[in-house]
């Protein structure tokens, strides 16, 4: 394992579900700096020379290779933004597990703004999972992702985006453009408690002939937390769109969802559902019945909403 004390193992954990050195391509990026990097036969990681960050080139034809890229923070008052570009190329099918886990124990803010954008080529499949996780005593714990990814022909694209608990405030930014017959689907889940603000703003354009998008929101938002979602759809040809809002709000939190729906062409079928309400009593009740407290009751059913 590489040099990492207690606190990061755990937030390597949490954000990659890792806990050593993982087989195939990989950056290691801690408190500001590379301690760990490795390329493959087919997936070549290279450091930029101008700014902060990696770029990760897929060769054509790689079949079912995985790419690791976590970051870790705990060093308080640290603030970066890296810049990730990934260039995939014709007929791969690739993994890519990023995600940033902010350890805070002091007094100043810990921020991680990370800008990553793919450039798919023509029939790929590729999944990209990034996890966020804040622990510590301290406030300040900020995360800040930018996803944007370019989908050629026929290519198919899989986002699992997940803030599991403890980040403070993030402003989630995520755009996707699709060339014919590619097709995206979104999954994003948030968590947010005590004094928490999360804002996410996705927006998907259908570009090509018989392009299609699928985007799903559920977020759970406690204490006096607040969440923003805005989900924006572009129809510019014969495309599919949809796009989902669930939330489940307790306490005294705010949940504002926006739709936009913005069809171009008579042939564009765009369609959006959105619901925001609490956990129902005879749900809790329901559980409560087979042995659980009302504590456990709640926990089960954020866990299963979340999952």
């Amino acid at each position: 394992m590489m040099d990492l004390d207690e606190i990061e193992k755990d937030l390597l954990k949490q954000v990659a579900d890792i806990s050593g050195i993982p087989a195939g391509a990989y950056n290691f990026r801690v408190n500001g700096k590379s301690i760990g990097r490795k390329s493959t036969v087919n997936i070549d990681v290279k450091p930029k020379t101008t700014k902060s960050g990696i770029d990760v080139f897929i060769k054509a034809n790689t079949k079912k290779d995985v790419v690791h890229i976590p970051v870790i923070l705990s060093k308080s008052g640290h603030k970066e933004t890296v810049y990730n570009d990934f260039y995939i190329g014709d007929n791969s099918e690739v993994t890519i597990v990023a995600g940033c886990g902010i350890y805070n124990c002091g007094v100043q803010n810990s921020i991680h703004d990370g800008v990553h954008v793919f450039h798919v080529g023509k029939n790929c499949k590729v999944k990209y999972i990034e996890k966020h996780y804040g622990t510590g005593p301290s406030q300040g714990k900020i995360l800040n992702p930018t996803t944007k990814l370019h989908l050629d022909e026929s290519s198919y694209v899989e986002l699992e985006l997940e803030q599991i608990a403890g980040v403070d405030s993030t402003n989630r930014l995520t755009q996707a453009t699709l060339q014919k017959d590619a097709k995206i689907e979104i999954i994003e889940k948030l968590l947010t408690h005590g004094r928490q603000t999360a804002k996410s703003n996705i927006k998907v354009i259908l570009n090509g002939k018989n392009s299609t998008a699928n985007i799903v929101s559920r977020s759970v938002a406690r204490d006096i937390s607040k969440q923003d979602f805005k989900l924006h759809i572009v129809g510019k040809t014969t495309c599919r769109g949809h796009s989902e809002c669930d939330a489940i709000i307790m306490d005294k939190a705010k949940v504002i969802a926006t739709p936009s729906l913005d069809a171009k062409s008579l042939n564009a079928e765009l369609i959006h559902e959105a619901a925001i309400g609490k956990i129902a009593g005879a749900e809790i009740n329901k559980l409560m019945t087979l042995g659980l407290t009302s504590t456990e009751a709640e926990a089960q059913i954020i866990n299963g909403f979340l999952k």
